[in-house]
């Protein structure tokens, strides 16, 4: 078995070392470089440089474990272990030249993530966590908000960009929550997000259409917090189901209860 926390602290420094990359790129960065991967969903150099650098330095870590990441630079495989890698979580932001994005890397082993680590580059924070451990924040454990209802909480969510079939439900659901908590944020990069609730700042998140490396890391940092994790069903198929919830513990029947009652259409089997 692999030592959880040596390999954390490793894939910071893989983390933080992409993150750097991104932000001197950031600097000179023109938006002709862009690329239309579909309907709004960009790319660009930046993103493919980073993953080319974080692919690169984890392979050495563990040799045998297979890759899901973005670009596309190495194929998944059916691997024991695996690294799930979003390069730069939140290119349109970094596109448009506003905070945050971030570099999401995560490690699988079989159907588990047991390391987690989201850099937010703009504000140079590394939140991680591994199996057994506590979550951190720059080398200060982070937990959950204590808020003990949704009346009481910040929520975080993000907009579709491409499947809309959902929007009536998604917002009633939006209106519900503008009417019954202290506000809704919508960031535009969910690791960062599912980093934010881990460290208190949000009170919960949810959102829909996200892939494994959106949230992976994240989802595991906010385990390690303190805080519970759900697919819209209240279910454990979040990192690969495309839907999540995250928040404090206190929420977690209401929150989870209210996503359920108001999303019906999203739950259905």
């Amino acid at each position: 078995m692999i030592d959880y926390e040596s390999i954390c602290r490793k894939t910071i420094s893989v983390a933080v070392e992409a993150g750097h990359l991104i932000k001197n790129e950031r600097a000179k960065f023109r938006k002709d470089a862009v690329e239309k991967k579909g309907l709004h969903d960009f790319v660009s150099y930046v993103d493919r440089a980073s993953e080319e650098l974080i692919v690169k330095e984890l392979k050495g870590l563990i040799p045998e474990a297979g890759f899901i990441a973005e670009e596309g630079t190495v194929a998944a495989e059916n691997k024991h272990y695996r690294w799930v890698i979003d390069p730069l979580d939140g290119t349109t932001n970094f596109i448009h030249g506003i905070s945050p994005f971030a570099v999401s890397i995560a490690l699988m082993e079989g159907e588990e993530v047991v390391v987690g680590v989201v850099y937010e580059v703009s504000l140079d924070e590394c939140f991680y966590a591994w199996k057994g451990g506590n979550a951190y924040l720059n080398g200060t454990p982070i937990e959950v908000s204590t808020a003990p209802s949704i009346h009481d909480s910040l929520v975080a969510t993000g907009f579709p960009y491409y499947d809309f079939s959902k929007t009536p439900e998604y917002l009633k659901f939006l209106e519900y929550l503008m009417r019954n908590t202290h506000g809704i944020r919508r960031l535009g990069s969910a690791a960062t997000d599912l980093a934010y609730v881990a460290a208190g700042r949000f009170d919960a998140f949810y959102e829909y259409s996200l892939q494994s490396y959106d949230v992976a890391a994240g989802s595991l940092i906010v385990k390690q917090a303190g805080g519970h994790v759900c697919d819209f069903s209240g279910g454990n198929n979040y990192i690969f189901g495309k839907e999540i919830v995250a928040c404090n513990t206190m929420l977690k029947e209401e929150f989870t209860g209210i996503v359920k009652s108001h999303l019906k259409e999203f739950t259905k089997k």
